[in-house]
């Protein structure tokens, strides 16, 4: 039986949450899937690949084993929408571009969902939760980075190309502004041999139930959301990893993490 998540435990006051990179399906979910659906196209891809090496740097990496087609981790238990446009739910039966997931009567019923939530969407958060209090606990503080990646075009969901990096913060409340406004410095000016990548914070992906739910800068809990856009290290038809474009967001993203760990460092010093 597939585990619903992979938990390593780091030495950084860092936490990184992959909860859409799974490619595991229940064999109800299996079974009721359109032959499309068993594509996963609408998976994180290669997200623990891509953060690899800040795992290697010390940060603790929550990666969730099921595919965002069984149950979407990043949505709240009761399923309240998280923006006012065009989206995906809790138990989606639709694709990013509307196309029906399931065929007929193939999606879960309510017993399954129950099952669901219990088996893997409660581990997942149960184990976000108590390591965000192991590592506040040991540090005063934690940085929640929840890793995302999309298609750079989905007209259902956004207009136009979506900007390579895509920061959310909950409009500023999931995290104190000053470590968004040096993430976006730190994108002005990228390590050497690394492009200026499109970037925007707050833009069509403001953080869901992750950043919003765990974020509280009060509690210095600080929570960022960072959707993005598969075009820049993969191939969006094939879901290849293209390995000269990949090192290069690497190396953007071993930067902007050390810049928000030495944000940390200097606020709470």
């Amino acid at each position: 039986m597939t585990k619903s998540f992979e938990l390593t435990r780091g030495t950084l006051p860092l936490l990184i949450s992959m909860p859409h990179p799974g490619t595991a399906l229940t064999e109800s979910i299996a079974a009721g899937l359109t032959s499309r659906g068993h594509r996963l196209e609408d998976t994180d891809w290669h997200i623990p690949k891509l953060y690899q090496n800040i795992r290697e740097l010390g940060a603790s990496t929550l990666v969730a084993g099921y595919s965002r087609y069984v149950v979407d981790l990043n949505r709240p238990v009761d399923d309240k929408p998280l923006y006012n446009t065009a989206t995906t739910g809790l138990f989606t039966d639709i694709f990013f571009d509307g196309e029906p997931l399931f065929i007929p009567e193939g999606q879960p019923n309510q017993t399954e969902k129950t099952q669901i939530l219990s088996s893997v969407w409660k581990p997942y958060h149960d184990a976000l939760a108590a390591e965000l209090k192991r590592l506040r606990d040991k540090f005063g503080y934690v940085l929640l980075w929840d890793a995302h990646s999309i298609r750079s075009v989905v007209p259902r969901l956004f207009e136009g190309r979506l900007p390579d990096l895509n920061f959310g913060t909950a409009d500023g409340s999931s995290c104190d502004p000053g470590l968004g406004q040096v993430l976006l410095q730190c994108c002005e000016h990228p390590p050497e041999e690394v492009p200026q990548y499109s970037h925007v914070l707050n833009g069509r992906f403001k953080g869901g139930y992750i950043t919003r739910h765990y974020g509280n800068p009060e509690q210095n809990i600080h929570a960022i959301q960072l959707e993005i856009a598969q075009c820049i290290y993969m191939d969006e038809e094939t879901f290849v990893w293209q390995s000269d474009d990949a090192a290069k967001v690497q190396r953007l993203l071993q930067a902007l993490v050390t810049t928000a760990l030495d944000w940390g460092k200097h606020h709470y010093q």
